[in-house]
């Protein structure tokens, strides 16, 4: 008797490498493994941090980048996609490239500034970010460290978020998720923003070091969430709260001697299957 066949929401990470397993394609894959999808990676980067910070970045060849994104295509195609780090230009050229025909949801996570303040990337790759990545993703989810860099601005309350916002949405984003981590005071507020408006999500701040590939994994949660098939917004909504509660999971862990990982595990799902009947 022929046993049933089933399918799942698949999930392609394109990003750096995070030895100490916080940030990068190590989070986004336990991102994704934890909401009950399935985990694909593509590297493009081999940066050397532990939770202090980057130390260096070794490169990639841009023809291993390629084959990566040609061989898991030609097999499995991906739900969704989140991109992190792109660290060249000719990087981001070809990633652009691949993806231009792509059908399924695009979040970017403009990773351009470390936790410790560090830059990671040159002007030429920003502007080829935003000429080439920002009209390709369904949504970008930039920190108001890489918000300063995209727009040249410093931003130090929630209306400057809603105006840094609407300067990213002329710039050709089609939806921006911008984060307000890094304001000071209880609340951690974040704002989405597309051509229907914009979403205030807050929650409590929690008292914690332990934020360390917080960016990597929302980005990668909200990809999960859409791969799922669950509406924008509510995707966000969904993944806000994964973060908030994997960083709530961490607040009493001691893993390393700087900005601690999140705790991606606090309520693992089981792989989700869809009968292909």
């Amino acid at each position: 008797m022929e046993q049933n066949k089933y399918t799942v929401a698949s999930v392609l990470s394109i990003a750096g490498f995070d030895g100490s397993g916080g940030a990068g394609i190590q989070a986004d894959t336990k991102t994704i493994s934890a909401l009950g999808c399935y985990a694909m990676n593509v590297l493009t980067a081999l940066p050397v941090q532990n939770t202090q910070g980057v130390k260096k970045i070794y490169d990639i060849p841009t023809q291993a980048i390629k084959d990566q994104l040609e061989t898991i295509f030609e097999d499995i195609y991906p739900s969704a996609v989140k991109i992190g780090m792109v660290h060249h230009a000719a990087l981001v050229e070809l990633i652009a490239d691949f993806l231009k025909d792509y059908t399924g949801h695009i979040i970017f996570d403009p990773v351009m500034v470390s936790t410790s303040g560090h830059k990671l990337i040159e002007d030429d790759t920003i502007h080829a970010c935003i000429e080439r990545l920002f009209p390709l993703a369904t949504l970008i989810t930039p920190n108001l460290d890489e918000v300063a860099v995209l727009i040249n601005e410093q931003i130090d309350s929630l209306p400057k978020m809603q105006e840094a916002g609407s300067k990213l949405l002329q710039l050709g984003a089609q939806a921006v998720l911008v984060k307000g981590g890094h304001l000071p005071g209880t609340d951690l507020s974040s704002i989405l923003l597309s051509d229907k408006g914009s979403q205030l999500f807050s929650t409590d701040r929690i008292d914690t070091l332990n934020t360390h590939g917080s960016g990597c994994t929302l980005s990668s949660a909200i990809a999960s969430y859409m791969a799922r098939g669950e509406a924008f917004s509510t995707a966000v909504g969904h993944a806000l709260d994964y973060v908030n509660k994997a960083i709530q999971g961490s607040q009493h862990l001691l893993i390393g001697r700087g900005n601690g990982p999140l705790n991606h595990f606090h309520n693992p799902q089981k792989l989700i299957t869809y009968d292909m009947d």
